[in-house]
């Protein structure tokens, strides 16, 4: 069950999220070219004539599970984790760089350009907060 429920909420994040800029993480548009690799022959082979549409695919796989490949099992378990760990860092950007925002960027209103604030002043912003920005995907 656990299998199925990665493999669909995989597939549905990776179809339905657009790109993102260079991290550490993966980028969206990363996510779905690799799912799209390294799991494309499982479901030409496991779901041959489905449409995309509606979570037919993901529930094709699901499905299936037992016989989906080790790498596509693998595909999907790093694209998850590297969302997650995108998610994450955004979620915690606002409170990883309040101090460098405080210090730096004080006069910038707009959340969006306070971001470009720090990452102007990349050198003279805190470690914790480059890593935020940069496991985020904005950097």
């Amino acid at each position: 069950m656990k299998t199925r429920n990665t493999i669909a909420a995989a597939l549905f994040i990776g179809l339905a999220l657009a790109g993102a800029t260079r991290a550490e993480t993966l980028s969206y548009a990363d996510a779905v070219t690799r799912l799209a690799q390294d799991c494309g022959g499982d479901i030409k082979k496991l779901c041959h004539g489905l449409n995309l549409g509606n979570g037919r695919v993901a529930d094709c796989l699901q499905k299936n599970a037992a016989k989906i490949s080790p790498v596509c099992v693998g595909s999907i378990t790093t694209v998850l984790t590297s969302i997650s760990q995108r998610e994450q860092a955004q979620a915690a950007y606002a409170k990883v760089c309040k101090h460098d925002v405080a210090q730096l960027c004080s006069s910038v209103k707009g959340d969006g350009y306070r971001l470009a604030c720090l990452i102007k002043a990349e050198k003279r912003v805190g470690k914790p907060c480059n890593q935020a920005i940069t496991d985020a995907g904005w950097r």
